[in-house]
């Protein structure tokens, strides 16, 4: 198995889940539908820009588009753009070969899809300026992308778990609050995706609680310790991330809510008996853990409370 990355110990754990991969994969390819970025943008609404072309520059007075949309699809696009990356880090932590690998490629298949939709999306309607969008693209692809938890399947797994549940979260907020419907059915499709990526992970991440449990706890302990944004590194993040936790796209309470706690809840980390002492100690970890971030959304929500 081709995972030069992953300790010997995790090569045996990724042989022993490979039976519920192949079964989630064929679940996964039962229940996704295939669409077409190009049918969610308004190509009509498209005129040609300055160079070349000798068209319109862009200003900000010609994107109609909320200023909180704007910097959420902003910030996704960022994250998507890094996908070469991303496909890296998985194949070497998931293997290239059988049912790992098929998923692997697919996922990227899909992943693709979204980047290229919301990008032609903000370029056509001249939501937001393309010459600093395809700045922050170099920047931030140059930068690359790279695992905190290289090496280690769990915490891998528990991490790509969180992610895609944050990012369905994040597409199906942007689309309840953007105003307009070809937009809106572009983020429904792309969070459809998203979705059914989160419900793949999990399901593995299930089975790794049920061969690994006292590892798994702790892989969950380790990341929602350390769980940070793919695109953290990203041109202006911080200003898009606190926009988007302003709005309510994503917040500390969105993370704690919406992510967290349905996903520890979901794998029933406080109700499993027989777990060692290690087990124990990663449990009373992940509970601390859990109240700390649950304190940090109740003093987030009281501060735009107070602020309104």
């Amino acid at each position: 198995m081709h995972a030069p990355e992953v300790e010997r110990e995790d090569i045996g754990l990724l042989t022993e889940l490979e039976p519920v991969v192949a079964r989630a994969l064929d679940t996964h390819f039962e229940t996704a539908d295939d669409w077409y970025p190009h049918r969610f943008v308004p190509w009509a609404l498209g005129r040609d820009y300055d160079g070349p072309l000798e068209g319109e520059p862009w200003s900000p007075e010609q994107g109609a588009m909320d200023s909180a949309v704007r910097d959420a699809l902003l910030h996704n696009l960022l994250s998507e753009d890094n996908l070469p990356s991303y496909h890296r880090v998985i194949a070497e932590l998931f293997s290239r070969d059988g049912a790992w690998g098929t998923w692997v490629n697919r996922w990227t298949v899909e992943e693709d899809r979204h980047g290229t939709a919301v990008r032609d999306y903000l370029v056509v309607t001249r939501a937001a300026d393309p010459v600093a969008m395809e700045d922050a693209r170099r920047r931030h692809m140059q930068t690359g992308y790279d695992s905190d938890y290289r090496g280690d399947v769990l915490a891998g797994l528990v991490y790509v778990t969180l992610q895609e549940l944050a990012t369905r979260i994040s597409y199906r907020n942007i689309r309840r609050i953007c105003g307009e419907p070809v937009c809106a059915a572009l983020l429904r499709r792309i969070a459809q995706d998203e979705n059914r990526h989160m419900l793949f992970y999990r399901r593995i991440l299930e089975a790794a609680m049920e061969l690994r449990p006292e590892r798994t706890v702790r892989a969950l302990a380790t990341v929602v310790a350390t769980f940070r944004s793919p695109a953290h590194a990203a041109p202006d993040f911080p200003r898009l991330s606190m926009s988007m936790a302003r709005s309510g796209i994503y917040s500390p309470v969105t993370h704690h809510t919406e992510v967290l706690a349905p996903v520890v809840r979901h794998l029933r980390v406080f109700d499993r008996t027989g777990l060692g002492a290690d087990g124990e100690e990663a449990r009373d970890r992940l509970a601390v853990l859990l109240r700390g971030s649950e304190a940090q959304a109740r003093r987030f929500a009281g501060h735009v409370n107070s602020a309104l």
